[in-house]
């Protein structure tokens, strides 16, 4: 069932490639067991007040049989987190395509559907790159339904609110990038969805 997930969501991706006459690959589709905790599958958190439930949804999905499923409420002064990638606390959120293994020289951007539901919150797509510095693109919850999100490199910031004590903040993107988080900002509450991860 995965093997099909993965082919149907790479076809979705070279179909779009072609109209769109830009490359694509397919880095995560969200099937499979979806857990937190360190053997789980996806690593995520919050704190401060902040509160985040993460589960699968077969009912809501864009691609396949099911998508990510994030139930927030993001407090002021509060941080939520929910991440993929190799790296992390989770030891099995990897993505499908190792980092080591992607020419990032051929992509220009993050991409993802999400499932708004118009609540008008700020999130965050944070990466991390080779180094562990932390870069952010910003986006709203600004519509009803799925729709596809792109986010060009080129307009990731470092963040300077934060960054690991590890990291090697020297304000250039290191590749390759090791993964990717969602952050719900303050001050919002609701459910939205996540699939289809891509880089373009």
């Amino acid at each position: 069932m995965r093997i099909l997930s993965f082919i149907f969501a790479s076809m979705l991706c070279i179909v779009t490639s072609i109209f769109a006459q830009e490359q694509c690959l397919l880095i995560d589709d969200f099937e499979g067991p979806l857990s937190g905790g360190a053997e789980g599958t996806v690593d995520f958190g919050a704190g401060n007040g902040s509160s985040v439930e993460v589960s699968a949804s077969a009912e809501i999905k864009n691609t396949a049989s099911q998508s990510l499923k994030v139930n927030f409420d993001a407090v002021a002064g509060g941080y939520i987190f929910v991440a993929r990638g190799f790296g992390l606390d989770a030891k099995n959120a990897d993505w499908l395509v190792k980092p080591e293994d992607i020419d990032w020289s051929k992509y220009v951007a993050f991409a993802f559907y999400m499932y708004g539901s118009e609540s008008a919150a700020p999130i965050a797509l944070d990466i991390k790159d080779s180094g562990g510095e932390i870069w952010r693109y910003m986006f709203e919850d600004s519509f009803q339904g799925w729709q596809k999100i792109s986010c060009p490199l080129s307009e990731f910031s470092a963040r300077r609110d934060w960054q690991p004590e590890t990291a090697d903040v020297n304000d250039v993107m290191d590749y390759p990038i090791k993964s990717y988080q969602f952050e719900p900002r303050p001050e919002a509450k609701s459910t939205i969805y996540f699939d289809t991860v891509t880089l373009e």
